[in-house]
């Protein structure tokens, strides 16, 4: 079976990135914006399927980054991806913003043991631990969570890598307790990085009707 065509996007960061993949090409727009996503974002798309010679009717599912991460972010996300997947008829195929930064860590630094961790503003974070598998995509070890950092728990006391804004804003408060070995503080997740994840839950049938592609926040306190 041919691969997906399926394109993502991602706002629930800082990072504003859209990427598309055409069997094995992959085409990417990645910014790092203090504000501004809602502009940026659908100029990005445009910009891919031109690179790509393809219309977005074309495509086999449209994958975003559902959260968790910035209240106002994971929104945007979250309403362009509806948009978009209801205007082509498209399924949607939501992916944890903590699992794209996970897969991201261990494309660009090859770790197999990855502690994700999002600044969640009040003294908390977004977490979760994830390990990788034979197919080289990200599997979780725990549930995902929004706690002070001094309860992040990891499964065992294996080394860990650690990885996003959570550990510049809490580093030495997340490793308590923690076996981490190296930290990637400036690590943030990308639509990239989402491909992967989102092929393997089309394969699996994992896909959504466009209303039902709903944000995750974690908590009901809003933090922008």
């Amino acid at each position: 079976m041919p691969a997906p065509k399926l394109i993502a996007l991602d706002t629930s960061t800082e990072a504003c990135s859209v990427a598309l993949a055409v069997g094995e090409e992959k085409l990417e727009r990645y910014k790092v914006l203090p504000r501004g996503h809602a502009e940026f974002i659908l100029e990005m798309v445009d910009q891919v399927l031109a690179e790509a010679g393809l219309a977005l009717t074309a495509l086999d599912g449209l994958s975003f980054c559902r959260g968790p991460g910035s209240f106002t972010g994971v929104r945007i996300g979250v309403g362009v991806a509806q948009g978009l997947a209801f205007g082509a008829d498209l399924p949607v195929v939501p992916v944890s913003t903590l699992a794209a930064l996970a897969q991201g860590v261990h494309r660009e630094h090859g770790a197999e043991r990855i502690l994700a961790a999002i600044d969640a503003r009040m003294s908390e974070v977004y977490w979760a631990a994830y390990t990788v598998d034979r197919e080289g995509l990200v599997v979780p070890q725990t549930e995902e969570a929004v706690a002070a950092p001094e309860r992040v728990r990891l499964p065992d006391a294996e080394p860990w890598i650690g990885a996003g804004t959570g550990w510049g804003a809490q580093r030495e408060a997340l490793a308590v307790g923690c076996a981490v070995r190296e930290c990637y503080p400036e690590q943030l997740p990308r639509a990239l990085d989402c491909l992967p994840l989102a092929a393997r839950m089309h394969a699996r049938g994992e896909m959504l009707p466009a209303e039902e592609a709903l944000p995750i926040y974690l908590r009901d306190r809003v933090t922008r």
